[in-house]
């Protein structure tokens, strides 16, 4: 099936960025696109750091999910494919915000950990509204949504910012 990813938001644009911003993730991706692979086959081929990026793909939601049923197995398991095959991008922002979004998107791990932690906390265990995050970190919306966009640990809800189940500090 041909499925479009229509991106309209500028902090769209990071986790789109950040799905094949390496070689490793990019050969995950394409094994996803070529077949439908379980979390056991992704950890056979990939080791457990496949598993965490599967789990990546997942947020972001690049990933689709049926069940299937395996000959040793009783249990159906999870399996997962890409969910889109194109990309269109279809936005206007200010180049100001564009160039945070693409700082965002191209920052080191080592820099970007300190800034998810700085809304990790923020957020506490409970979540938190997104613009009394963004006030108390004195961010902006554009700065925030991106890093979270980024994030494995947080999530954007309505219009509140909460951990991920199972994330750890």
């Amino acid at each position: 099936m041909h499925r479009i990813k229509v991106v309209n938001e500028i902090s769209e644009l990071v986790p789109v960025l950040r799905a094949v911003d390496s070689p490793f993730k990019l050969d995950l991706f394409n094994r996803l696109t070529d077949n439908w692979l379980t979390e056991e086959d992704v950890e056979k081929e990939f080791g457990k750091e496949g598993v965490r990026v599967l789990g990546f793909f997942e947020k972001l939601k690049l990933v689709d999910t049926r069940w299937v049923a395996r000959d040793a197995k009783k249990q159906p398991v999870k399996s997962f494919h890409t969910y889109y095959s194109t990309i269109n991008i279809n936005t206007t922002a200010p180049l100001s915000e564009v160039s945070e979004i693409l700082s965002i998107a191209s920052m080191s791990d080592k820099d970007y950990a300190k800034q998810e932690k700085q809304v990790y906390d923020a957020v506490g265990e409970t979540g938190r509204f997104f613009s009394d995050v963004a006030e108390e970190l004195q961010m902006s919306p554009t700065r925030l949504k991106g890093l979270i966009k980024r994030s494995e640990r947080l999530e954007y809800r309505g219009h509140r910012i909460e951990r991920l189940n199972g994330s750890r500090e």
